[in-house]
């Protein structure tokens, strides 16, 4: 295992931004940036020996800093939407901003992809990585309480890749936190992911409405654009869907169980079905992804509008994102996994992905 660590750049505010890359003997390497504690390169060779990109991303910091579409970052304190940006919380209605129409969208314009947290890279035996912290203060972005947080980032020699989340809060919060990485298995830049295979060990998905609020349902799949429990081409069923922007109902889902997560279902993590398989013909490229969170929001690029990326500029559909985390608008959801935070719990989230090629 190899470990690299550089200064990044500063950001408008003066503040240092460091990168550090982590790579292990199979070439399979990583690079993270303390902005946004944001996962900016992940390198593979292909089923012939070349390296590739196969994350989206930004040329530089100031790219990063002037606004994209979440490429790589961690998202929070609420990752996806809240309901008409507001919810209610043992009696006292909280307002955010909404900044995704009605709605608030991934903790607020100035959520936790727009804060520097602090870096701390470590290798072990035979896997090497980065542990960010936050701590986010009382009353940001509407959200109450102080909340420390960590994100914590791990390759290993087996090529696996794990993202591992913990937070605790001094008052009662919600919370759920993600890494909204945009996948190309065939090299970013190099088109769309309409010809990926993608097999979703899901059975129900979470119904919307016209703003991509959840309509309160778990709604199974089969017979519908949304079945990927055989593998099939992103693109077949993608038209027909309006695009894929929902959230499926992973393995990990128990009727009677929040989403805070627990150590026991962590440690379960190397022992559990996969909720997704994703490969590139193409490239022959795979990944198999595993989460003890019930939901994964899968979205298929459907807003990048030329947008300008590190390679070229990324046209709509020139990458994917599996957003492991609890349910859309689950502070207004009953029905759905409590999303709340309270003081003397910890939030505990573990995700891994293998790489192949």
């Amino acid at each position: 295992m190899k470990i690299d660590g550089s200064t990044y750049g500063k950001t408008s505010a003066g503040d240092r931004i460091d990168i550090v890359t982590v790579s292990n003997s199979n070439y399979l390497s990583f690079s993270v940036i303390s902005y946004g504690a944001t996962l900016i390169s992940v390198k593979t060779p292909d089923k012939n020996g070349k390296i590739d990109e196969i994350t989206l991303g930004k040329a530089d910091l100031a790219a990063y800093e002037a606004g994209h579409p979440y490429f790589g970052s961690t998202v929070g304190r609420f990752g996806n939407r809240i309901s008409k940006a507001e919810f209610q919380l043992d009696g006292t209605k909280y307002k955010l901003e909404a900044n995704n129409g009605p709605n608030s969208l991934h903790g607020g314009p100035e959520g936790f992809h727009r804060r520097v947290w602090d870096i701390f890279p470590f290798k072990k035996d035979d896997r090497a990585g980065v542990r960010f912290t936050y701590v986010s203060a009382d009353g940001e972005e509407g959200f109450p309480g102080r909340m420390e947080i960590s994100a914590v980032y791990t390759l290993t020699e087996e090529n696996e890749l794990y993202f591992d989340y913990e937070a605790i809060c001094d008052k009662a919060s919600p919370v759920n936190l993600t890494n909204h990485v945009y996948w190309n298995l065939s090299g970013a830049g190099s088109g769309t992911i309409l010809d990926h295979r993608l097999k979703l060990n899901c059975s129900r998905y979470i119904p919307v409405n016209d703003v991509q609020i959840p309509l309160g349902e778990l709604r199974e799949v089969a017979g519908t654009p949304f079945d990927f429990t055989s593998e099939k081409r992103i693109g077949e069923d993608i038209d027909a869907a309006g695009g894929f922007d929902h959230s499926w109902v992973t393995p990990a889902y128990s009727e009677d169980r929040d989403g805070m997560g627990t150590t026991e279902a962590v440690a379960a993590l190397n022992k559990a079905e996969s909720y997704a398989v994703l490969s590139s013909p193409a490239s022959g490229r795979k990944i198999e992804c595993y989460t003890t969170q019930p939901g994964v929001q899968f979205y298929s690029g459907n807003f990048l509008d030329n947008e300008p990326g590190r390679e070229n500029v990324y046209k709509k559909n020139s990458g994917l994102c599996l957003e492991t985390q609890n349910f859309p608008d689950a502070p207004n959801q009953t029905g759905f996994p409590s999303c709340i935070l309270r003081p003397g719990v910890k939030y505990v989230h573990s995700s891994k992905i293998r790489f192949s090629w």
